[in-house]
């Protein structure tokens, strides 16, 4: 039972200040993985959806959430993975491109849903800026990531994939 009569938008606001372990410089909300916060009679379900199916980062971040919801006196809460509609990076705010690119990862530039992006696809280094680069790896420190390095201020960095 719900002891404390707490809305939506408190609640979406609560979880806006929770950072993604694996970008900390974002929240959970600019990368588009908070989905929905619904109020039922047995409590507050909250629905995620993962950037990958398997995302490492899915454990840490249900508990950030149930520890600050009860920190918040929020509750009972529980957290619902939801796969469909897959996350895309359409939905990375462009507040939260910019401000991947300022700590030094590439962001997606395409939208996944007008247009495919292929690993051959120029991408800028986000310390110089120059669109001569190299992929050195599919995949970089995690699986949403790739690799490169900038040919012209030879700096290696990561582009997050378009999906």
């Amino acid at each position: 039972m719900v002891t404390t009569a707490y809305t939506r938008e408190e609640i979406m606001g609560y979880l806006s200040e929770i950072a993604d372990p694996e970008i900390p410089v974002l929240t959970i909300e600019e990368i588009g993985m908070l989905r929905d916060v619904l109020i039922t009679e047995k409590g507050y379900e909250i629905i995620l959806t993962p950037t990958y199916t398997g995302c490492p980062a899915m454990g840490i971040i249900e508990e950030d959430i149930e520890r600050l919801l009860a920190e918040k006196g929020v509750g009972p809460v529980t957290v619902k993975l939801v796969y469909a509609p897959a996350w895309t990076t359409d939905w990375i705010t462009d507040a939260a491109k910019e401000k991947m690119r300022k700590y030094g990862i590439s962001p997606p530039e395409h939208s996944s849903c007008s247009q495919a992006f292929s690993v051959g696809s120029s991408v800028s280094c986000p310390k110089c800026g120059s669109a001569d680069t190299q992929l050195v790896s599919r995949f970089g420190a995690t699986a949403c990531k790739a690799l490169y390095k900038c040919n012209s201020c030879k700096e290696p960095f990561e582009h997050f994939k378009c999906h």
